[in-house]
């Protein structure tokens, strides 16, 4: 295993947490106001690093000790988090995260459980890593698994699909769409591809679950924020209930 230049010195330089301090099952999240929401859906939950923003909860959800993390945004700041979490001790990072629909299928609130996520050849963080080479970007089966089983359990509407991984917010004109689609992505984000490499580079078990509060291709169908909390509690409940079915 490739071991960094930081990993040899032994401690994380941006989670300023302890050992023991970070659960061996982790959701990681991009919006700080997000992990916020998802740490009061613990008990006991305590604030156990805010350093450079990166919100860092752990607490008890029924019979499992849970962190909840900020990854940020985009690929470096989500392999940052992703390394130092797991130098600390997680042994399964889920991504719960938003995502722009490119098909007309999709709609507000709809989930997405990705099951592989593309990304451009050449990517920035993960040809840091692995030059030259395209690393599977496919979360843990037995992860997929105990998400796609929850949320057959709680919600109606929620699909099982590849998405893309872009590094640009705000490149995704018509023709990104239409490149995307042609390939089978029903969804864009800015992170999955870096977990799920990651996850296999460092043996750490991997998996997320997307909410749809845009699409792309419609554009009257955009960002409702009365909403995005009742979304993201229904989310959290899948991959909560999940981690407890899934061996660390």
């Amino acid at each position: 295993m490739l071991i960094s230049f930081y990993e040899m010195i032994g401690e994380p330089i941006h989670i300023l947490a302890r050992p023991g301090d970070i659960a061996e099952k982790v959701i990681v999240a991009g919006d700080p106001g997000r992990v916020d929401y998802i740490a009061g859906m613990l008990e006991e939950s305590r604030l156990v690093s805010s350093n450079r923003g990166l919100k860092t909860y752990t607490g008890n959800y029924k019979d499992q000790v849970v962190t909840v993390a900020c990854h940020g945004i985009g690929g470096p700041s989500t392999a940052i988090v992703f390394e130092e979490l797991r130098m600390l001790g997680a042994k399964v990072i889920v991504r719960l995260g938003t995502a722009g629909g490119l098909v007309r299928e999709l709609n507000l609130g709809d989930i997405v459980i990705p099951n592989i996520a593309c990304y451009y050849k050449g990517s920035g963080t993960i040809s840091a890593y692995m030059p030259g080479l395209a690393p599977p970007t496919a979360p843990s089966y037995d992860v997929l698994e105990a998400l796609v089983n929850e949320a057959r359990n709680r919600v109606n509407r929620f699909s099982i699909s590849p998405v893309v991984s872009s590094d640009a917010f705000y490149a995704e004109d018509e023709e990104f769409i239409s490149q995307w689609v042609k390939v089978g992505a029903t969804a864009v984000e800015m992170e999955c591809a870096t977990i799920f490499a990651l996850g296999y580079l460092r043996r750490v078990k991997t998996g997320a679950v997307l909410i749809i509060t845009d699409n792309l291709v419609d554009k009257s169908r955009m960002r409702a924020k009365e909403k995005i909390t009742e979304w993201v509690k229904e989310a959290a409940e899948i991959v909560l209930e999940a981690l407890r079915k899934i061996e660390a």
